[in-house]
């Protein structure tokens, strides 16, 4: 049996994106792709929402500034809102963390609302 040992720098990024491949492009979101208001995290929570519901096409977000930082305010078809919030709330709460990492890449304190 051979010794597991963690994966260097190089070796990740090499297992994570194929090098030889030309036509691989970069899919981050850049700053220059931050249609809405609230930045990279609108557009995050935008992409989220959309591909979590059934109805993508009835995706809101309001941007709201506020004191602490940019408040989003999301809506959804109500058939849809259980599927944004998830059992015992997680999957609102998984969607809360990345929106917000998103907004600390811009240097913003970003909350979530889910709204009906």
């Amino acid at each position: 049996m051979s010794e597991l040992r963690p994966l260097g720098e190089d070796e990740l990024a090499a297992a994570a994106i194929d090098e030889d491949d030309e036509e691989l492009e970069d899919e981050l979101i850049d700053d220059d792709d931050a249609d809405l208001d609230g930045g990279s995290a609108a557009t995050v929570l935008e992409y989220l929402a959309q591909s979590i519901v059934d109805d993508p096409a009835a995706v809101d977000i309001e941007v709201e500034d506020g004191r602490g930082g940019p408040t989003l305010r999301l809506r959804v078809a109500p058939d849809d809102m259980g599927k944004v919030i998830g059992r015992r709330g997680r999957v609102a709460q998984a969607i809360r963390t990345v929106v917000r990492a998103a907004g600390a890449r811009d240097g913003d304190d970003v909350k979530v609302d889910i709204v009906d």
